[in-house]
């Protein structure tokens, strides 16, 4: 059972590896065309200039982006004032009554 399972095996692994050959000439030696760059081409001195990139203007909706940021950390700010202002008239009354 053993021998008829290996050749089996051995059979199957043969057609797989036989599926995934091509029909071309593997004798072929390979041309520097097709593997590499030639050296002279390679080395030769890059005769167009670089290009500027584009500064890109922020639009209308980045613009008010930015507005709204920074009316909120104005609102913040206010609110914080706020609190601090409402702590401190706390704190004095609480001051007041244990007198």
């Amino acid at each position: 059972m053993r021998k008829i399972l290996a050749s089996a095996f051995a059979a199957s692994a043969a057609l797989a590896l036989a599926a995934c050959g091509s029909t071309e000439d593997a004798s072929a030696d390979a041309e520097a065309d097709t593997v590499e760059m030639p050296a002279d081409e390679a080395l030769a001195p890059v005769t167009e200039e670089p290009v500027e990139a584009p500064v890109a203007e922020p639009t209308a909706e980045e613009t008010a982006a930015v507005d709204a940021n920074a009316a909120a950390d104005e609102a913040g700010e206010a609110a914080a004032a706020a609190a601090a202002d409402v702590a401190a008239e706390a704190a004095a009354a609480s001051a007041e009554t244990t007198e």
